[in-house]
């Protein structure tokens, strides 16, 4: 199990490293997460949903993702109340103190039996099963009944490595803290720490190495370097921008913003633009236009509304900040807007939720731009989807996936620009007693495009992973020259890479003797 001093600390990327070097030696490994917070998931090919980040760690085994990966899922509607999603499926939406108080025991026991009977399930199949926690182990107001640290590596005997990221300082603090705040029988479980992001002579570094494993006779298992322009699927933090990622051309690139909201979901959608070498691409949040008063909105060919927890307290937060008056200027002036499933619903005249499934029950009136009202229903749509995208005359083959509430009708009479279809078969030889039925296969039209042609919606998820509809929508959006990207040889080379640099950092004989017990 691998668990980290904070969030962000590396936990998911040094996972999905591991799996990546245990599959390429043939080893039939498997990621697992007990508990995950994250508002990016990926829909199953048992037709349910987990963190993205297990599902890019399950690409790093070459499997197809499983709702066994990761059995807990929570996806927060608000600052206090989050969606339950247990081996896949929705089950009912709870306030923090459920998850965390004093009351919390009830949850926990039911979340712990989810937990183990996945694992149980993953352990039976696989040699290997690489574990991530979640945030840290020596959190003490999370302590008692934890089920996404130590207290699911004591509940099944497994053995920790620590990671800590040097590159926010203060990195022997850090490890040394945690461990000094975990019990006995936990600082035995811990065998080993990794030190992330390192950048600069490592000579320097090592009389700290020294000192901490002299001090807490913890080996440290490897210094990982700072990788400049990784590039795999986000656990739920926006990428930022870095300074190599805006190089100044002479020609002025292609613009596209996404619009950041209190509960942005699946931004991994925009990797593919994000990475594009044509595209000045960037994210639209309060704090970049605070950081760039002076210059007001940014302009930009093509904006982007994505998906959204909670839609319709997004919709009133744009509204409170004017963004819906900066939208309606866009379009004045001709630009171009895309809406993703919530943002798709944001266009349309409508939205009810009359079950109170993302926030108190209610409804409230749509931007008016698309001729769809929408209503959140308590059956979710978890489906891996495949069709054609008609634009410009030009019909292309698309392919990804739709997660969603609502069910939206259209209110006249429209030409859908997407056919889509649903047909998933589980790998029996891969899963073994993991499989299912096969889905039953459906098809039906998708996604509205308004008369002027402006603004184009969707509930399909994973649309730019398609390099071919990647052109043909941002030939749609004014750009003429447009290529794609394939995102998923992408993440292929990034995976790859990772794993070189793990053979080259890590002391694997160390590490492959922790993974045996020893």
């Amino acid at each position: 199990m691998v668990q980290g001093t904070t969030s962000d600390a590396g936990k998911s990327t040094l996972v999905a490293g591991i799996c990546r070097l245990l599959a390429r030696e043939g080893l039939k490994v498997a990621p697992f997460k007990p508990q995950n917070m994250a508002l990016n998931s990926a829909v199953t090919v048992d037709g349910g949903e987990i963190g993205r980040a297990q599902a890019l760690q399950a690409a790093a085994c070459f499997l197809a993702p499983h709702t066994d990966f990761n059995p807990i899922l929570l996806k927060p509607s608000s600052d206090t109340n989050a969606q339950v999603i247990v081996h896949g499926k929705a089950l009912e939406t709870l306030d923090a103190a459920a998850f965390f108080g004093p009351d919390s025991a009830g949850y926990k026991q039911r979340a712990m039996e989810a937990v183990i009977t996945s694992f149980t399930r993953l352990s039976q199949q696989f040699q290997s099963i690489l574990v991530e926690g979640a945030g840290s182990p020596a959190e003490i107001n999370l302590r008692q009944g934890d089920i996404a640290n130590m207290g699911f590596a004591e509940a099944v005997d497994c053995p920790v490595i620590i990671i800590a990221d040097i590159d926010k300082g203060g990195v022997f603090a850090h490890l040394v803290g945690t461990l000094a705040l975990l019990s006995p029988s936990e600082q035995a479980r811990v065998k080993g720490f990794v030190i992330n992001r390192f950048r600069g002579d490592i000579g320097l570094l090592q009389p700290g190495i020294d000192w901490l494993e002299s001090y807490t006779q913890k080996p440290v298992l490897g210094v990982l370097p700072y990788l400049h322009d990784l590039y795999l699927d986000a656990e739920d933090a926006l990428p930022i921008k870095s300074f190599d990622e805006s190089p100044i051309l002479a020609t002025p690139r292609f613009k596209v913003r996404v619009l950041v909201y209190p509960r942005i979901s699946n931004h991994t959608d925009f990797d593919p633009l994000r990475l594009h070498p044509d595209i000045d691409f960037d994210y639209v949040s309060l704090q970049s236009l605070a950081a760039n008063s002076q210059s007001g909105f940014p302009s930009a060919d093509l904006w982007i509304l994505p998906g959204s927890k909670n839609v319709r307290a997004d919709l009133n937060f744009m509204r409170s900040h004017g963004w819906d008056r900066e939208l309606a200027r866009h379009l004045r002036y001709g630009g171009k807007v895309l809406g993703i499933c919530g943002g798709y619903q944001m266009l349309g005249q409508a939205i009810a939720d009359p079950h109170g499934i993302e926030d108190v029950a209610g409804s409230i009136e749509g931007l008016g731009y698309l001729p769809i009202t929408t209503q959140l229903e308590v059956a979710k749509q978890l489906r891996s989807v495949s069709g054609k995208l008609t634009l410009l005359d030009t019909e292309i083959a698309v392919k990804g996936y739709e997660i969603h509430c609502g069910v939206s009708t259209y209110t006249e009479q429209r030409k859908a620009p997407l056919q889509l279809c649903c047909h998933e078969m589980i790998d029996a030889e891969v899963y073994g007693s993991l499989s299912h039925s096969p889905l039953n296969e459906t098809s039906w039209s998708d996604g509205c495009l308004s008369d002027d042609g402006l603004i184009l919606g969707t509930y399909l998820h994973g649309l730019f992973d398609c390099p071919e509809a990647t052109k043909l929508i941002l030939r749609w959006a004014g750009f003429t020259a447009a290529s794609g990207i394939d995102i998923d040889a992408q993440r292929e080379i990034q995976l790859e890479r990772l794993a070189d640099v793990l053979a080259e950092h890590i002391d694997l004989p160390r590490l492959y003797s922790i993974l045996d017990g020893k």
